[in-house]
């Protein structure tokens, strides 16, 4: 093995993917198609971080003891601001008026009418019929317990919110914490912003990581719905706190050291009329298709027509919205495989470069997830955009100066795709080669985040990763004392799969809440079918430390792992592959000075198993079969390692030679 410096280089240009140079053209057609939009939504004269400034300009805003409120409704006829103030009636002095043909509508009142907590709706009439409706700007949509009935909320507190800290720096590798703060109890109920604050952002700091990713952030009315049918975008979802709180959040998680991204859900919105977008001023299509288009048959719910100017408006305001007011780091796309075609990609095999460049493709959906990336970038630099997609566009993560969609990162969703077919399968029928090829194989212009599992594989009928390996075993067997093999093997491989993604892992890596230390079971909301029940939509915290039970193992093996990148920086290297071998299940592979050695065997442990490597002492740092991680300490601890020089195929090569017991990983430091 020669020592040949494996630092990592920058991305590759978009353009160096010799298989993409029959489509170099269409790439370009994007590009010019984007800034095409660009200049139809700013006539070239203003900057598109400018243009997307909507929520300062509609909604509700009080300035020189005034209060102005705007609204886009270019089908009503009339509407009328109803609330607390007027007693919920139809009032001439609240009756706002037309500003044009674009379809803004304004009322301006004295700052005192619109007093903090107020409730208020819009009661929208237009040709044919009339309805309520809350506001599309609104700042905080609230539920009332009695009666179920969403309302918007004046919210102006005496004392503003004031940030203390700043965002940390980006980090080379990104340790994601997907987190839910209404399931982050260990008890019946929802949780809130300042118990996720107080109770759990310490142990996300703790074990590890850097960056948590915040689902269900949005207002969702259907708590059941994980937060992606959302109906208001510009306000928090309520039933976890108030904007303040969720601000406290943020700061806090600031003062640790930690980023925070959250989950964006701009591919689809609910179909809800009362506190929804859907048939706002009376029509369907004022932010959706009219048509089939419009709807999404799988997700039941309305996709948004990315060609409207206002629509665009709309959106990339969002994506504004929330860098300004609640000092976020960052956003997952949710669902863009839905929004880049027409097909939403149901049931569809992406196989060729042809699936990415033909009529299916949304080309304004395309345009528009180029132009939100260039306005998170230019509100925020040190932003983090991360792409949910499944299909592999060529070019989504890849910066748009190259021809790309301008994504930082991309989700490896083939990797967990990839564990998921193997907990199908016998372990002695495990393919070593294909794993590595799925845990290394990524487009060189991009950078992605891999994963075991996050929330996706534990619902809508599935399992967590050791759940799917242990089974009901976890319900009697977990105890420090018990003797069961199917435990013995789901802890031993959840070790081993979870280190051999992060050490894999091209720049990131990420982890559901909880999943660190092998949470049991699945997830399930409250529901009509489950006699609206918590008992799944909570997080046992407890399990982790339980000194009789055998998470605490997991949980510290996590640590570990995440410890040995953080110290070794070992993303800011490449992989090397030093030997990959079926028969023996082993896979070994060196990163940043670290030496990975994987045994996934079942039953065989190799003795004296010769790997070649540089020349020199070896130093054992970690061992997922330790006592401290629950393993059976089949290995002396800190032992050290010398090569011996062999002759192989006429040359001469420097070998290792270790004791390799099955279902093991051993990682070697070079002293």
């Amino acid at each position: 093995m020669k020592d040949i410096p494996s630092v990592r280089q920058k991305t590759t240009p978009l353009a160096a993917d010799t298989y993409l140079a029959p489509y170099l053209s269409g790439l370009t057609e994007r590009q010019k198609y984007a800034r095409c939009v660009e200049s139809r939504l700013t006539g070239d004269e203003m900057s598109l971080t400018d243009f997307a400034s909507g929520h300062e300009y509609y909604g509700m805003h009080f300035k020189d003891g005034l209060c102005v409120f705007r609204e886009w409704a270019p089908n009503a006829e009339k509407i009328f601001l109803v609330g607390d103030f007027s007693e919920w009636r139809e009032l001439p002095e609240f009756s706002l008026r037309s500003l044009g043909k674009h379809g803004s509508w304004e009322i301006v009142l004295p700052e005192e009418t619109m007093r903090h907590g107020m409730h208020y709706c819009l009661r929208i009439y237009w040709p044919g019929g009339e309805g309520d409706r809350l506001p599309t700007y609104a700042r905080y949509v609230t539920q009332d317990p009695q009666t179920l009935i969403f309302s918007a909320r004046v919210w102006r507190p005496e004392t503003s919110f004031v940030f203390r800290y700043q965002s940390p720096p980006r980090p080379d590798a990104l340790l994601i914490y997907e987190a839910h703060v209404g399931m982050a109890r260990e008890h019946g109920g929802i949780g809130s912003f300042r118990e996720f604050k107080d109770n759990i952002l310490p142990m996300i700091v703790a074990a590890g990581y850097n960056t948590i990713q915040l689902m269900a952030v949005m207002n969702h009315p259907y708590y059941g719905s994980f937060g992606y049918h959302v109906s208001n975008y510009f306000s928090i979802a309520s039933r976890f706190g108030t904007p303040e709180e969720l601000k406290e959040l943020v700061d806090e998680a600031h003062r640790l050291g930690l980023r925070v991204v959250m989950d964006l859900i701009h591919s689809h919105a609910v179909k809800n009329e009362v506190e929804g977008l859907a048939r706002f001023d009376g029509t369907i299509y004022q932010y959706f298709h009219a048509g089939e288009r419009g709807e999404h048959r799988m997700w039941d719910s309305l996709c948004f027509n990315y060609h409207k100017p206002e629509v665009l408006h709309f959106l990339l305001s969002n994506c504004r919205f929330w860098l300004d007011e609640y000092k976020v780091d960052g956003f997952r796309f949710d669902g863009v495989t839905s929004m880049l075609y027409l097909h939403h990609g149901l049931g569809y095999a992406f196989t060729s470069y042809d699936d990415y460049f033909n009529n299916q493709v949304d080309e304004d959906a395309l345009a528009y997830l180029t132009l939100a990336n260039s306005v998170i970038h230019a509100v925020r630099p040190d932003a983090v955009t991360i792409a949910e997609d499944v299909s592999g566009m060529p070019g989504l993560a890849a910066p748009v100066k190259d021809g790309g969609c301008g994504f930082d990162y991309r989700l490896a969703m083939g990797v967990t795709d990839y564990w998921f077919k193997l907990f199908d399968q016998p372990d002695e029928n495990w393919s070593i080669s294909g794993l590595w090829h799925e845990l290394t194989n990524r487009r060189p212009e991009e950078k992605t985040i891999s994963y075991v599992e996050c929330h996706d594989q534990s619902i809508v009928g599935g399992q967590t990763a050791i759940f799917r390996m242990i089974g009901n075993a976890m319900y009697d067997a977990m105890r420090v004392d018990s003797q069961n093999s199917q435990v013995d093997r789901g802890i031993a491989l959840h070790k081993m799969i979870r280190l051999a993604t992060l050490a894999t892992a091209s720049d990131g890596y990420l982890n559901f809440m909880g999943n660190e230390f092998g949470h049991p079971e699945w997830v399930d909301f409250p529901r009509e079918g489950n006699n609206w029940s918590y008992h799944y939509a909570r997080r046992q915290w407890s399990l982790a430390i339980a000194e009789d039970l055998r998470y605490r193992f997991l949980a510290e093996f996590d640590r570990a792992m995440l410890n040995l990148v953080n110290q070794y920086q070992i993303i800011n290297y490449l992989p090397r592959k030093l030997r990959i071998a079926d028969d023996d299940k082993v896979m070994a592979f060196e990163r940043g000075g670290l030496f990975f050695f994987f045994n996934f065997h079942p039953t065989s442990s190799l003795v004296d198993y010769p790997v070649e490597v540089l020349p020199g002492e070896y130093l054992l740092t970690l061992d997922s079969d330790a006592a401290e991680f629950g393993g059976h300490c089949r290995i002396t601890p800190q032992q050290r390692y010398f090569t011996r020089r062999e002759k192989r195929e006429a040359s001469l090569c420097d070998e290792i030679l270790l004791y390799l017991p099955c279902r093991t990983t051993l990682v070697l430091r070079k002293l």
